[in-house]
């Protein structure tokens, strides 16, 4: 009986909004630990994420059947969200 393995790995960079030097070094940890439970949220496997003031680097495995682009779209937008919600001085962040 045959049977297919995926292992789906993906490297995601992305920053925030005109490179704008908002994820300083208080917010890092937290954001870092949201995005992570998006990630599980969707099925996935954070394996790092890491990055500087004005981008993000994930490594996670991700599921076949869920398209990046929604992945990255929900990902974004709950992070969006959140940063606004608890940290309400950084009103103008945006990816």
């Amino acid at each position: 009986m045959p049977q297919s393995y995926v292992n789906l790995l993906y490297h995601i960079v992305f920053s925030t909004k005109e490179r704008g030097p908002l994820i300083t070094e208080p917010y890092q940890p937290r954001l870092y630990e949201y995005i992570g439970g998006i990630i599980r949220g969707l099925g996935g496997i954070t394996l790092e994420i890491n990055g500087v003031e004005d981008h993000v680097h994930v490594l996670a495995k991700l599921r076949q059947d869920k398209a990046l682009s929604d992945v990255l779209r929900d990902l974004k937008a709950n992070a969006s969200g959140w940063m606004h919600e608890v940290f309400p001085e950084l009103k103008d962040f945006a990816w």
